[in-house]
């Protein structure tokens, strides 16, 4: 959803720009956050099999659209319907995850998806919480990052705008960081490191940002 993909014609949008990072990066562990219907994790997970090279994703969803992700069981079948045994599911919300084992026994992550609640405030979390693990070549997408949009997912009664592209425009301020801007369909951002090393305290110190 909202990644300019095409059924008709085969077209993945945007889940080309996710697999080629893949395969170019090849990073051992890929973190996403939020997922409709699996789209980025399954997309990664394909070009990480294909990677050939063992690498995972840990894919945190607490699944409060609607019920799809709350059966572990039925998760794994769906995954395993697209050949892939590689996606851990965490039903959980990042604010949770952070304070498990499965959050503590990270390694270093070459890429970073962050597309769950669409504000600043829990963009900013979702990047911060994973900064530090990042290794210094990671990139960091953000998903519907470019425009405010009013969105009704959660329900007409739980409706509010997009804000995560407030947060983008503080990135574009760091001096250390790049970052381009897709606008097709719901919108893209990416933001890599660039040879300036930031500034003591940091939270993006030591990471891709």
């Amino acid at each position: 959803m909202g990644h300019a993909q095409r059924q008709q014609d085969s077209n993945l949008g945007m889940g080309w720009l996710y697999y080629a990072l893949a395969r170019l990066v090849r990073p051992a562990r890929v973190v996403c956050i939020g997922s409709w219907r699996g789209f980025v994790p399954i997309v990664f997970g394909k070009a990480l099999k294909h990677n050939g090279e063992g690498g995972r994703i840990t894919f945190i969803e607490p699944s409060l659209v609607d019920d799809f992700w709350t059966d572990a069981q039925r998760t794994r079948t769906w995954f395993e319907s697209f050949g892939l045994d590689n996606i851990d599911h965490h039903c959980l919300t990042t604010q949770a995850f952070v304070a498990t084992e499965a959050y503590r026994a990270l390694g270093t992550i070459g890429l970073l998806f962050v597309d769950g609640y669409h504000s600043a405030e829990q963009a900013r979390f979702d990047h911060e919480a994973f900064a530090e693990r990042l290794t210094e070549d990671a990139y960091v997408l953000f998903h519907d990052s470019v425009r405010p949009r009013s969105s009704g997912m959660y329900g007409e009664d739980k409706r509010y705008v997009h804000t995560v592209h407030l947060y983008i425009d503080e990135l574009k301020r760091h001096p250390h960081l790049q970052v381009i801007d897709f606008p097709f369909d719901a919108g893209l951002s990416l933001v890599r490191r660039t040879s300036a090393v930031p500034s003591a305290g940091s939270p993006l110190r030591g990471a891709a940002a």
